[in-house]
């Protein structure tokens, strides 16, 4: 009787002990990234692969916020890896350097060696070469914005077989993204942290997303609340007004509530409907087609 009340217990208990998926992470430099301060994992930039069981060639690199001083690896990073893989897309979540050790261009440079990794390493992941986007949320939607507009072709003769592929990623997801770094519109520990102290006029225009659009810039969608005091919905409207007067494709929303920071908001029955209109402009862009 002891065994059969063991056995029925054992087959009612939730699988706590089920295995959790195994995710590579990858380095994105195999020696050490350039411009590194050490060898902590704090000076390592890297990518954590969350690959679908049935890939449909799109590819994801996703750049978690912290207002370049930290990483929001679950809502913002393992939670959208999660939400990318459940509709066939293979999500790259993206660690990149950031304060105090790194500012610009550090962040820069690693995220478009994300975008350049991942092309090098498409067909081994079952992706398109063409349908690789990014997504960024907050200081992480800053530097999705800075790799849509500030991107280069790749260098054919780079003995690094990675460096000779293009950084551009093909759409771009900003939710509630630093766009300017202008007082008054930025995030100041986001631009602090960034371009230091006393940035100068130049370095501040540089990084002024929404004035580096052209119209090479790719296809963007943007989520934003009006409601957000951290991080103003006007740089959403910058970047959105710059993609109308480029002719890029793009599509803003701003919902009236919510706070700054809320991810994909899975408990918030009205804003949690965001990534439904993210998940249309997708299928719309021709980024989830039918397997």
């Amino acid at each position: 009787m002891l065994t059969s009340v063991c056995l029925m217990a054992a087959l009612l208990a939730p699988a706590a002990d089920a295995v959790a998926p195994v995710r590579p992470v990858h380095r994105l430099w195999a020696a050490d990234a350039p411009g590194a301060k050490g060898t902590t994992p704090a000076d390592i930039p890297t990518l954590t692969v969350y690959a679908p069981e049935k890939p449909n060639g799109t590819a994801v690199v996703v750049c978690p916020g912290g207002g370049y001083g930290g990483l929001a690896m679950d809502h913002e990073g393992k939670q959208i890896g999660e939400w990318l893989t459940a509709r066939g897309v293979t999500a790259f979540v993206l660690v990149y350097r950031h304060a105090p050790k790194y500012a610009e261009p550090t962040p820069k440079l690693d995220v478009q060696r994300a975008i350049r990794w991942v092309r090098s390493h498409a067909k081994e992941y079952s992706v398109t070469e063409s349908r690789v986007g990014v997504w960024g949320f907050s200081a992480g939607g800053h530097l999705a914005s800075t790799a849509a507009t500030h991107f280069d072709a790749g260098d054919p003769k780079a003995d690094d077989l990675i460096d000779r592929q293009s950084s551009r990623p093909d759409f771009a997801i900003l939710a509630y993204p630093v766009i300017s770094m202008e007082d008054g519109q930025t995030h100041g520990g986001s631009k602090r942290n960034l371009l230091g102290m006393k940035p100068t006029p130049e370095k501040i225009k540089e990084y002024n997303n929404h004035q580096r659009v052209t119209a090479n810039t790719p296809p963007t969608f943007l989520f934003h609340t009006t409601e957000d005091k951290a991080v103003l919905p006007i740089n959403s409207i910058l970047f959105y007004t710059a993609c109308v007067e480029h002719k890029v494709p793009v599509e803003l929303h701003i919902y009236e509530k919510g706070a700054h920071g809320v991810g994909l908001a899975q408990r918030d029955p009205v804003l949690r409907t965001w990534s439904d209109r993210l998940d249309a402009w997708l299928g719309t862009r021709g980024f989830l087609p039918k397997n």
